[in-house]
């Protein structure tokens, strides 16, 4: 093949915005058989505040949570964030309480799947039985399982004019302040009783509301509840999902777990040894149209041009080489050690990450109107790629001690 037919094939391949879906499927399914998503279980009644829970944890507004559920029993759902690549999945066991409702099927098969248990009691509901019945029964069968317990809905043992207390006083019956609400809480604590095994048992209250209800922090006990997710696994979940303090920009801060969730899919592809190469940029690429949705941004032939026209010809042939395929590194040595060209586990996520957040900057500037600064680009590019090798580094697939079993 001759230089002038290969940069034509690679300029067409690095300028082509279309996906191989089933390429991109077959890459995430690889990807996932290395890199196995964390399950949480959401043990509770209807209306008793999963749907905010999760709302909270991802940052996903309620209606896309409710459109987001898909049923895996005849009763059971699961709501994958992000749905195309997830980093995390949660059961929803619905129905607990309910009459003529028998929820062993669904229990036995959310057994099979989950990695953390957390049971959700809204603390105005005394009726809680049908969620402890539950707690105690599985923790008979799994005494090494880890429960974080959330309270929630606090503000209804006060009404609409109570303000949180400041600083968080729920962390301990010792610490609850004499009133309604802390009796309330205390009593859901007695009835549950000491649960069977030896595994941790934490308790969190919070009190998650829309920014309309009026209350002082619509996210209040937050960081209890990741400060007992992060204590009870081994997931690093809080890493994943919320981007950096200093992220105040709104499209940024949704996008952060779209960039991790494909690099760390990336990365599962990446640590195998015979698989087609093309699939680690089919993940990027659908990453690059998944962050241009958010932005409201077209990624078209233009825009892509322009991207990797700004990025460098180094990054831009070697994203090219990927694209088009192992055989050409082959015929071009050379080429194949660029910045783009890399094939590792840890390469391929910090690669996908640094072109995930060189996008942002490239995609908030388009959104605005505003000239793109090629060496603000890049600086981003490099940036973010030292990070990305760090996150790639530090992010392993859950502890197996933390993971529950297929019995």
């Amino acid at each position: 093949m001759s230089e002038r037919n290969l940069l034509t094939r690679l300029k067409d391949q690095l300028l082509q915005p279309k996906i191989d879906e089933q390429l991109l499927q077959d890459a995430i399914t690889q990807a996932r058989q290395q890199q196995p998503v964390p399950v949480l279980w959401l043990l509770g009644k209807t209306q008793s505040g999963k749907t905010s829970l999760i709302r909270t944890l991802t940052g996903s507004p309620d209606a896309d949570i409710g459109n987001g559920f898909r049923p895996c029993t005849r009763t059971a759902r699961f709501y994958d964030f992000p749905a195309d690549v997830p980093v995390v999945r949660f059961l929803d066991t619905r129905g607990l309480g309910e009459v003529a409702y028998d929820p062993t099927d669904d229990i036995r098969y959310c057994e099979e799947h989950a990695h953390l248990v957390v049971a959700v009691m809204r603390v105005s509901d005394p009726g809680q039985q049908a969620v402890t019945d539950v707690l105690h029964a599985v923790r008979k069968r799994h005494p090494d399982w880890p429960v974080v317990i959330v309270q929630t809905c606090l503000h209804q043992c006060h009404g609409l004019d109570w303000q949180h207390p400041q600083p968080y006083p729920f962390h301990a019956p010792a610490t609850l302040p004499n009133d309604d609400l802390a009796r309330a809480l205390q009593s859901q604590r007695e009835r549950l009783g000491r649960l069977p095994g030896n595994a941790g048992v934490w308790w969190v209250a919070v009190d998650f509301t829309l920014e309309d209800d009026g209350f002082d922090d619509p996210r209040y006990g937050a960081d209890a509840l990741w400060q007992a997710v992060e204590e009870a696994s081994a997931f690093g979940l809080r890493a994943l999902l919320e981007a950096d303090p200093a992220i105040q920009d709104a499209y940024s801060r949704a996008a952060h777990p779209h960039i991790l969730s494909y690099s760390l899919a990336a990365a599962g592809l990446g640590a195998l040894p015979v698989v087609d190469m093309a699939g680690v940029p089919a993940i990027q690429l659908k990453l690059f149209h998944t962050l241009a949705s958010i932005y409201a941004v077209p990624w078209d032939k233009r825009n892509t041009t322009e991207f990797f026209g700004l990025l460098g010809a180094g990054i831009s042939i070697g994203y090219g080489l990927q694209m088009a395929g192992r055989n050409l590194v082959k015929l071009i040595p050379v080429w194949g050690q660029t910045a783009g060209a890399v094939w590792g586990a840890t390469s391929s996520a910090a690669t996908t990450f640094a072109l995930g957040k060189a996008a942002c900057y490239y995609l908030t500037r388009k959104r605005k109107g505003q000239t793109v600064d090629d060496v603000q680009l890049r600086q981003v590019f490099t940036d973010a790629l030292r990070r990305g090798r760090e996150v790639a580094s530090h992010q392993a697939p859950p502890d197996e001690s933390q993971l529950h079993e297929p019995q």
